[in-house]
């Protein structure tokens, strides 16, 4: 068969080719080296502002979508009950240290009362190491015939008395150590006490503070709830707090799609919202299973009536420093492209 040879026709072979060859090209340079998926949103780890306390609500501070700044009030909570808890708690820590001082001051003055015995002690040990030296030599002068019988009498009985006395001195003594012991004890006790009241009185304080609910971080509120007058109970949530920074995408890509995507890849994200300011980001991390493996009712494959479904994978990017953030909100559509060889 003898094929065409008219100028027109060669033309359009060469046409043929150029458009073959400019497909495979833009194929190979601007398509295959990229994964896309409009399965993607914007997203935030939202704050939930909630109450820690119990009690009415006093006051009402922020307003819906409204910025607010870490630290900010955000509403306060009727604290005449926390305030009267604080002022028992302080009033019980100023009580215990106040029998501390006393019991250290009484503890001083049995310190010394032991001292004073001990003084007694050795006064009383003196006179009856006398009294003993007096009965030898009275007795020895008693056998010689130099002393009377009623001076040898007189001399037992004053030796008797000296050592009842030092017997009592040692007993006084023994009674005043007793109670300086007991005293330690006590104040140990009482110091205990005190750690205790001070644990209440910190706490109580903790809850009075908590009766003014502040943001924790810098970001605008949402889906306030909170009223003048409501109720709250611990953990009731008054609003949700979108923070000012760390927007990221999560874009889900069919699991035939992630074979060559890693972390660190350059991507290029397209808001639905503002099409024409496209934003420059990277891959974050991947999830480390498919979406399906997190739901409340995984599918259950092992089954008779099988239908082989694509999986998709959640993928976090994280935008490129300096990105101008401000008009994103999560939850917003977007385009990702992954540059993926």
């Amino acid at each position: 068969m003898r094929l065409p040879t008219s100028p027109r026709h060669l033309l359009l072979l060469v046409g043929l080719a150029s458009l073959s060859t400019g497909g495979a090209a833009y194929w190979l340079e601007a398509v295959r080296p990229y994964e896309t998926t409009d399965n993607a949103y914007l997203k935030a780890h939202l704050i939930l502002l909630s109450s820690k306390e119990t009690g009415y609500v006093k006051e009402v501070l922020l307003q819906d979508n409204q910025r607010v700044k870490k630290g900010d009030v955000l509403a306060v909570i009727d604290d005449h009950e926390f305030k009267a808890r604080v002022a028992e708690a302080s009033a019980e820590v100023a009580a215990t240290a106040a029998r501390i001082t006393a019991l250290e001051s009484e503890k001083r003055t049995q310190a010394a009362r032991v001292r004073e015995e001990d003084a007694n002690i050795a006064s009383a040990s003196a006179d009856h190491e006398r009294s003993l030296r007096d009965l030898k030599r009275l007795d020895r002068l008693a056998e010689a015939g130099a002393a009377s019988a009623q001076s040898l009498d007189t001399a037992e009985t004053y030796c008797k008395q000296a050592k009842a006395l030092l017997d009592k001195n040692h007993s006084a003594r023994d009674q005043a150590e007793i109670r300086l012991i007991a005293l330690d004890a006590t104040i140990a006790e009482k110091r205990a006490q005190l750690q205790q009241a001070e644990a209440r009185l910190e706490l109580a304080q903790i809850d009075l503070e908590n009766t003014r609910i502040l943001a924790p971080i810098d970001g605008t509120v949402g889906n306030r709830s909170v009223q003048i007058g409501q109720l709250l109970q611990p953990g009731s949530v008054l609003a949700y707090l979108i923070p000012a920074d760390g927007v990221f995408v999560e874009a889900n890509f069919k699991e035939t799609q992630i074979e060559h995507m890693r972390v660190g890849q350059a991507a290029s994200i397209v808001v639905d919202a503002y099409p024409a300011a496209p934003l420059e980001a990277v891959i974050d991390s991947l999830a480390p299973a498919s979406g399906s493996e997190f739901s409340i009712l995984p599918p259950e494959n092992a089954t008779g009536n099988f239908t082989k479904i694509v999986r998709r994978v959640s993928a976090k990017l994280s935008f490129a420093a300096g990105a101008d953030l401000s008009l994103l909100k999560p939850g917003l559509s977007v385009q990702v492209r992954i540059k993926v060889r």
